[in-house]
């Protein structure tokens, strides 16, 4: 019974989908990696290995989003119930009950601060910051059409939170990459919640489709796309990297204007082509070809 709640708890929060950041936070580990001359230097203290330390921002990452998509579902049970689109959810649906989601909940962010702790004190102290900031999400389309933003900076937080477990300390060069995952987490957001503009209007709830109207909504998404390119390329620059990491960014380039032929305003069918697999695509190949830059072009003596 016990294993059976678990699998539809992970088929609630999505648990595959935990691709969508995940290799930008590997993105951030390596760059902080290539960045110093070995980990017991980059920290100023003993450290582990280093495909341990990868395991670990692994675990921490998979944790916090975990805690995150399983409170959204709490916090939205009753908007969801409403939604035709989404009260076959579980927890609308009465698969789940609320008191194994809150459990659920509980030990995921137990497990992402215990992850946090076996990387470094900034990391720890910092844990309960980003469990606020993830769970606060799940409240701002009540009260405010940059909710979208606020989930973007969620997601946004991964590659810099990788870097401070590597390096013990935050540089600001890696903000670039903060805030291309921001704009794109966002910009991807604001096209799916293009879906519920009738019933985010009736309910009053707050998103930029309702704002803007579908239309302008799609173009402001196109918008932050292009911002993200452009905070990509300011990062390649910062950290003076090479040609493999441009040839990823004119890769995810190409993704993103391929995911916005797929969503017109009169024809909202293929968005959770748009949202969920070329998404997926965008995020694993933008992660192979920064790999590939590191290990083809990293400094000598790393």
């Amino acid at each position: 019974m016990l294993w059976k709640r678990l699998r539809l708890t992970l088929e609630m929060i999505k648990f595959e989908h935990s691709v969508f950041a995940l290799p930008f936070a590997m993105t951030g580990a390596l760059l902080a990696f290539r960045e110093g001359a070995d980990a017991r230097q980059l920290t100023g203290q003993e450290a582990y290995p280093t495909a341990v330390k990868l395991l670990w921002i692994v675990v921490a990452m998979v944790g916090a989003r975990s805690a995150a998509m399983a409170f959204n579902r709490l916090v939205d049970s009753a908007i969801d119930g409403r939604n035709p689109r989404t009260r076959t959810r579980h927890l609308p649906a009465g698969l789940l009950s609320r008191g194994f989601g809150w459990g659920f909940v509980v030990v995921t962010s137990l497990v992402f601060v215990v992850a946090a702790g076996q990387l470094n004190r900034l990391c720890l102290r910092l844990a309960p910051v980003a469990l606020a900031i993830v769970f606060v999400y799940s409240f701002t389309k009540r009260f405010t059409s940059l909710s979208h933003l606020v989930l973007g900076f969620s997601l946004g937080m991964a590659p810099a939170a990788a870097w401070i477990a590597v390096r013990g300390s935050l540089d600001p060069r890696i903000l670039w990459l903060t805030a291309a995952v921001t704009c794109w987490t966002a910009g991807f957001d604001i096209i799916y919640a293009c879906q519920d503009y009738d019933f985010d209007t009736a309910e009053g709830l707050w998103s930029v489709p309702r704002v803007l109207g579908i239309s302008r909504a799609l173009g402001f998404a196109r918008l932050l796309h292009v911002a993200m390119v452009i905070c990509l390329v300011a990062l390649i620059l910062s950290l003076h990297m090479g040609l493999l990491a441009f040839a990823g960014v004119a890769a995810v380039l190409m993704l993103l204007v391929y995911e916005h032929s797929l969503v017109k305003a009169d024809d909202l069918s293929r968005v959770n082509a748009a949202f969920f697999t070329m998404n997926g695509y965008v995020s694993v190949l933008f992660f192979v070809f920064w790999a590939a830059d590191y290990f083809l072009m990293r400094q000598p003596g790393l």
